[in-house]
């Protein structure tokens, strides 16, 4: 039963090691992805954000360029969110959920959309992108430190393994280097 977990056990903090080595290798991996990422698309921070004329590299300056986005969008739109909108435009430009009411396109006789709904989508699909970003670098840092957490349980399970299970294991008795004629005599079988 001994060498059972012993074996095992060593097994299992190989396994540990590996899946810590590979936590570590995936979070850095997708850490570096989304830095190059948003590296490649040329964001930058505009003189009224946290990060003034910045490049955007990190998801923490995504998260941060993104509430800037949110901001420069509510103040496009008066401070409404699309739901609060209305969809069409009337004649004098103003925002009506009526479409009869609505002014309409000349060529195709269609009620007019209100373009602040489409700013505000435009908006709401690059502050979402912003944000994912920010997230998967959250999620490959946390992997990462799972990794190291993985890898330092597997080393220490290793260690507990080869260390306080060959203190466990009986001490073999020691055969003298001369047996005694009296044990050799009494012990001899009859042939």
């Amino acid at each position: 039963m001994n060498r059972f977990f012993r074996y095992g056990g060593i097994v299992a903090s190989i396994i540990l090691i590996a899946f810590g080595i590979g936590s570590i290798v995936v979070g850095l991996d997708g850490r570096n992805t989304v830095r190059s990422d948003l590296a490649r698309e040329q964001i930058v921070g505009t003189p009224d954000s946290t990060i003034p004329n910045q490049l955007v590299n990190t998801g923490s300056e995504a998260q941060a360029f993104a509430a800037v986005m949110r901001k420069h969008t509510l103040e496009a739109t008066d401070g409404q969110t699309y739901a609060q909108m209305g969809r069409y435009v009337d004649t004098s430009g103003k925002p009506t959920n009526d479409e009869k009411l609505a002014a309409t396109d000349p060529k195709t006789k269609a009620p007019v959309a209100n373009p602040a709904r489409n700013i505000w989508v435009t908006s709401t699909a690059l502050t979402t992108a912003l944000n994912t970003a920010y997230f998967a670098e959250s999620v490959a840092t946390f992997v990462t430190a799972i990794g190291f957490a993985l890898l330092l349980v597997g080393v220490g399970f290793l260690v507990l393994t080869l260390v306080a299970l060959r203190r466990l294991e009986p001490a073999l008795p020691t055969v003298p280097d001369v047996i005694p004629a009296e044990m050799v005599e009494r012990d001899r079988l009859p042939v």
